[in-house]
C-alpha cells in the first residue's frame, strides 16, 4: 500500500521562508526601520521626545538616539537574514527584539504613543522566532 503524505510541497524550493519566519523578518525590517527613524530623531535633538528630570532610566536625547539608531541598524540585517533564511538571523533576531523591547519599555515615559506600539510589534516578533513546530506522522503505526 502507498503512504500518501499529509503535505505536498509543490512549487516550494528547499530554501522558502516558512509563514511564520517570513512574518517575523517582514516585522524585524519595520522595526528595524522604525528605530533607525525613532533614533536619528534623537540625535537630531527633535522635540519628539518629552523629558522629565525624576525618570529612573533617564537618559539625553543623542544616547536614546544612539541606542536606538544601533537596535534598528541591528534589527533591519537580522530580519533580512531570516527573509534570506540564514542560519543566524532567528538567534541574532530573537536576541535583539528582546533588546528592543526593553529599551521601548524603558523609553515610555518619553514617547508612550510610539513605545507602546513598538513593545506589541517585539512581543510579535520573538513569538514568531521562538516558536517550535511539533511534526506528527500521518500515518498508523
Amino acid at each position: 500500500m502507498a503512504t500518501i503524505p499529509s503535505r505536498t510541497q509543490r512549487g516550494q524550493s528547499a530554501t522558502a521562508v516558512s509563514g511564520a519566519s517570513l512574518a517575523a523578518g517582514a516585522m524585524m525590517t519595520l522595526s528595524g526601520a522604525l528605530s533607525i527613524l525613532m533614533g536619528v530623531s534623537g540625535v537630531a535633538q527633535d522635540t519628539l521626545f518629552a523629558t522629565s528630570a525624576g525618570y529612573t532610566y533617564w537618559f539625553d536625547l543623542t544616547t536614546w538616539g544612539v541606542i536606538h539608531l544601533v537596535i534598528g541598524v541591528v534589527l533591519l540585517v537580522a530580519g533580512l537574514g531570516v527573509l534570506a533564511d540564514k542560519s543566524w538571523g532567528r538567534g541574532v533576531g530573537a536576541a535583539m527584539a528582546a533588546t528592543s523591547l526593553i529599551t521601548q519599555f524603558m523609553l515610555v515615559p518619553h514617547y508612550p504613543a510610539w513605545a507602546i506600539p513598538m513593545m506589541t510589534l517585539d512581543l510579535l516578533i520573538l513569538f514568531a522566532l521562538t516558536r517550535f513546530l511539533v511534526e506528527t506522522s500521518g500515518a498508523a503505526p
